[in-house]
């Protein structure tokens, strides 16, 4: 069989593997940034119950958060559908994950800009807000960018909980075909079409960042 006339499968995989990253990386980095605000928090009521969440979230792998929240939690009466359910997975992940660079980027802006705001009369709240985590955001633009090309990377693990994204329609495409290597070559360098050319653009922004341009 023509391996040609089953590229649309493969696109629509794609599809669904773009969607995956887009949801589990905007949900993943708003929550790792509350994560990271959690962790830094000077109330140790806050700040260790949230530090024990983020290690354990970098601690699973994900493809064993993805089998708790599909086939784990049915047992205490939560059901998600495969789809949301990779993305909860991938979104847990992906805030843990994120929490560790975003805070990593806060701790990074020298101390004399607490001072200089502090000195034009601006509380700690506003400080923090208007110039800390701005200027912690920035610093980690080139750590988060990386995330997301791992994230894109790792919606193939979906494919264990019957979502139908890239690497489950390659599996489908190859059992019909028989042509197992040109499937899964072609698969691969799919992946590398939008993971090469991501990371290429990582190194522009982190070089862009150091020559402070961005």
């Amino acid at each position: 069989m023509d391996l040609i006339e089953y590229l649309p499968r493969l696109g629509q995989g794609l599809v669904v593997s773009l969607q995956l990253t887009g949801l589990s990386v905007v949900f993943g980095y708003l929550i790792g940034l509350l994560f990271a605000l959690g962790v830094s928090a000077i109330n140790p009521w806050l700040r260790w119950p949230t530090l024990v969440v983020v290690e354990i979230g970098r601690g699973i792998p994900a493809l064993v958060v993805l089998y708790i929240v599909y086939f784990g939690l049915p047992a205490l009466g939560v059901l998600f559908e495969n789809f949301w359910a990779a993305v909860i997975g991938l979104t847990f992940t992906a805030a843990a994950y994120s929490s560790e660079m975003i805070r990593a980027g806060i701790q990074s802006v020298p101390a004399g800009q607490v001072e200089a705001s502090s000195a034009l009369g601006l509380s700690r709240t506003t400080s923090f807000v208007r110039i800390i985590l701005p200027q912690g955001l920035r610093s980690s633009i080139p750590a988060l960018m990386g995330l997301a090309i791992m994230s894109f990377q790792g919606t193939s693990l979906a494919y264990s909980i019957s979502v139908n994204e890239l690497m489950s329609q390659a599996y489908q495409v190859s059992t019909i075909t028989f042509q197992y290597l040109a499937v899964y070559t072609v698969t691969g360098l799919i992946y590398a079409a939008i993971a090469v050319p991501a990371t290429w653009l990582s190194v522009w922004v982190e070089h862009r960042l150091a020559k402070g341009y961005v």
